[in-house]
């Protein structure tokens, strides 16, 4: 007996006993969720946002980074410098980078990743910025002098986004499935469809200050699966989580809730090439039909602040104009008589995965129906929608869709002919040419408030909430962003506490 009870209290003293140092050690892994799986891996070449969150600052590099509070520092450029015009910036590049093939980074590969960008076969998503670069030098090895058309105060922040990634150039073709970048991760493998996995690169310049070895990233699309992964365990963090699901979150002690603001925009996004959405007066119809209010509340359980136009709160130049095309169904019915419409009309509606498009397309669907508007939903998945209904040049095969665009200063967009709305009012293109030649604050900001008003007037979007994105995460995980000023999740800061 007496032998029997001492090994049990040897073993209880063993239990109590300190670990071994290495199993104390933090974790270097983790498993992080996401709503959307991306195209493919090269972020110059495509528009997804999806793209970036796995890759930027990642695996591709940029010469700036923008912060969480929306300023940029030094990148692979370690300082710039801009004309009083701020017309041309001259970067200073930082030495001894490699790109993860083993090539140098330089001035070189900067030339050709903006010239590539800027080719009349690129589909970059800011190909009309680096088509706007009326050169790029390289004096040195380690210079690079850019000279844009215009005035352009916003541009280290623009080469701080996904587009703006530097690549290797004999490795540039292959970038979609077998990305190469100056980035502390490389690709470790991508299961279609389930999730990719990053592993931290052991050449990278600053590699004792990575502490995740790992990551890899689950694409969850279903709100409901969304939650199930964080409660078991299955995944770590979720950043811009399903709004739906979030609540149940924040009385959970075993995870920290954080709501980040945006410069996103969720629109109706209406179809100028076809017929009867080229009259102005079916346009303010649909605009007139949908209670914004009544959409924020159901669609993103309130998350999101009631825009006007293509632009949001806290920008430069921002005005209200939520009052040019307020909800007013009796208005709308009359602008369909007036405009010679015979209801019901029916209109596609296509809508990509998101839960705020899934969930929101049913609200603005019965919005429409009861002014006499029949929105015919067809659900569509991410790569069917970027290829029929966004792709430059592509078949515009919709009437109306919902989707949120996250880019910060990219009112441009609305100038390009082969832009997925086919707004192309001559009038707006010059009145942007106007904001963009003003290097003064302010009268910029009065400008850009032309801008937005003119959006309005002429009804090209159904504009309906600027988004907050939640975000839920582990307790112990530290180093994940609360704000959102572009979609990215910056490893290289995430740790286990």
């Amino acid at each position: 007996m007496f032998r029997k009870l001492s090994i049990v209290a040897f073993a209880a003293a063993l239990v109590a006993a300190p670990l071994p140092t290495l199993a104390q050690s933090k974790k270097d892994s983790v498993v992080m969720g996401m709503t959307l799986e991306p195209p493919g891996l090269d972020p110059t070449n495509a528009a997804a946002a999806a793209i970036a969150e796995v890759t930027l600052y990642n695996i591709y590099e940029t010469l700036t980074k923008i912060n969480e509070d929306g300023s940029t520092s030094p990148l692979l450029a370690e300082s710039w410098t801009a004309s009083p015009d701020l017309k041309t910036y001259t970067f200073k590049l930082r030495k001894g980078v490699k790109f993860h093939n083993g090539e140098a980074f330089d001035s070189a590969a900067v030339k050709f990743s903006f010239e590539r960008n800027a080719a009349p076969t690129s589909t970059n998503k800011d190909k009309s910025l680096y088509q706007a670069f009326e050169k790029v030098e390289t004096p040195d090895a380690d210079t690079v002098v850019i000279t844009v058309k215009y005035s352009e105060p916003n541009l280290p922040f623009l080469l701080g986004q996904a587009s703006g990634s530097i690549v290797e150039p004999k490795s540039a073709a292959s970038n979609v499935t077998q990305p190469v970048g100056t980035g502390p991760y490389q690709l470790g493998a991508w299961a279609k469809g389930s999730s990719i996995t990053l592993n931290k690169w052991a050449d990278y310049r600053n590699a004792s200050a990575i502490k995740l070895s790992k990551v890899t990233i689950r694409f969850i699309s279903d709100p409901a699966a969304q939650a199930a992964a964080l409660l078991s365990n299955d995944v770590d963090a979720f950043p811009r989580i399903a709004t739906r699901v979030f609540a149940q979150f924040k009385s959970d002690p075993r995870f920290t809730v954080l709501i980040g603001g945006s410069r996103a925009k969720t629109i109706v996004a209406i179809n100028h090439r076809k017929k009867p959405l080229d009259d102005v007066r079916v346009r303010r119809a649909i605009l007139a039909a949908i209670d914004r209010k009544a959409l924020i509340d159901g669609a993103v359980e309130g998350f999101g602040t009631p825009i006007g136009s293509f632009y949001t709160p806290g920008s430069l130049g921002y005005v209200d104009t939520t009052g040019i095309n307020p909800y007013d169904p009796e208005k709308a019915k009359k602008l369909l008589t007036e405009a010679g419409v015979t209801t019901p009309l029916e209109l596609s509606l296509k809508l990509p995965p998101p839960p705020y498009a899934r969930q929101g397309g049913e609200i603005v669907a019965a919005q429409l129906a009861k002014v006499g508007i029949v929105a015919k939903i067809e659900n569509v998945e991410w790569a069917q929608w970027l290829s029929q209904v966004f792709a430059p040049n592509g078949p515009h095969n919709f009437d109306l869709t919902i989707v949120s665009h996250v880019e910060p200063f990219d009112l441009v967009k609305i100038t390009e002919p082969d832009y997925y709305l086919g707004y192309n009012n001559e009038a707006f293109n010059a009145l942007y040419k106007q904001i963009v030649s003003t290097p003064d604050e302010a009268g910029r900001a009065k400008l850009l408030g032309d801008a937005q008003r003119m959006l309005a007037t002429d009804a090209v979007s159904a504009y309906l909430f600027q988004p907050q994105w939640p975000t839920v995460i582990n307790k112990k995980l530290k180093g994940v962003w609360k704000e959102v000023p572009q979609f990215e999740n910056d490893f290289s800061a995430w740790y286990w506490e």
